[in-house]
């Protein structure tokens, strides 16, 4: 029961890695925020989180044992957020951990002098600056109460560069910078803050997931070769499942990693060990 008495905190909880994250979690005794924004946004290509996947997350980590609170909040709306958190306050008392994980894949798949400027301002907003949005809100309590960690989940898009995917890839990038700096900026009150980086997760029925079907539609891949044509790739022979995810999630929030800040954890099967 690593995370006993704690209170977790995930964006894009919905589904996919969320999802695994935050069973993982409850697990281990925390209790739970969930927060999605359990609808479409406009500019994204593909279906978001809904309402009812929160809602099974949510009974999920109930049937763990975990207390959950679940709320419907856009990433890129700092009062919704800010009454998130609030609510979880009230709820729980305390906050202790942050996982970021809320993003977007698409819209993507061009060049990056064919990118429009809301298609390029809708990735940055949801996959940095939504980050950026939590981090702003939660860091003051773990701050006051000098001790917690935030988790951001980047991508090995922002340790290497992926053709026809600028937006993205420059949002995990800057995501990885934010770690780093926001490590250094909370390390004396013993706030921690790291960074993970999956690689190519396969599209688990379980959690729901489908970011890898909608990185091969935006390649023009046949969604139905695409774990096929990804595992290529994989020096492991093998895609990331989003337990992988969860468990490097898990030790990051535990006390286990107290002295790990600004690092950047792969799970990614040795791709960007090449």
């Amino acid at each position: 029961m690593r995370l006993q008495g704690k209170t977790v905190i995930v964006t894009g909880a919905a589904r996919g890695v969320g999802r695994a994250c935050a069973l993982a979690f409850s697990r281990e005794g925390a209790d739970l925020a969930l927060l999605d924004v359990c609808g479409d946004i406009e500019g994204v290509p593909y279906p978001l989180g809904t309402a009812s996947q929160l809602a099974h997350t949510a009974e999920l980590c109930r049937r763990e044992g975990a207390a959950v609170l679940t709320a419907q909040a856009d990433i890129r709306d700092r009062a919704a957020l800010r009454s998130a958190v609030d609510r979880t306050c009230e709820r729980f008392g305390r906050v202790d951990v942050l996982l970021n994980n809320a993003g977007i894949v698409a819209p993507s798949g061009k060049p990056a002098h064919e990118v429009g400027e809301e298609e390029w301002q809708v990735m940055l907003d949801i996959n940095l600056s939504g980050a950026w949005r939590m981090t702003s809100i939660v860091g003051p309590l773990l701050l006051a109460q000098r001790s917690g960690s935030v988790i951001n989940v980047a991508s090995t898009a922002g340790l290497v560069g992926y053709r026809n995917f600028a937006g993205y890839a420059a949002s995990k990038h800057g995501l990885i910078g934010l770690t780093k700096a926001t490590a250094l900026d909370y390390a004396p009150l013993k706030v921690r803050v790291n960074a993970l980086c999956p690689g190519s997760i396969r599209d688990d029925s379980r959690a729901e997931g489908r970011m890898l079907g909608e990185i091969a539609r935006a390649l023009d891949l046949p969604v139905s070769e695409s774990e096929e044509t990804f595992v290529q790739s994989q020096p492991m022979n093998a895609l990331i499942e989003p337990e992988d995810v969860a468990g490097a999630a898990l030790w990051l929030a535990s006390d286990e990693s107290v002295q790990v800040t600004g690092s950047v954890l792969t799970v990614d099967g040795g791709f960007t060990a090449r």
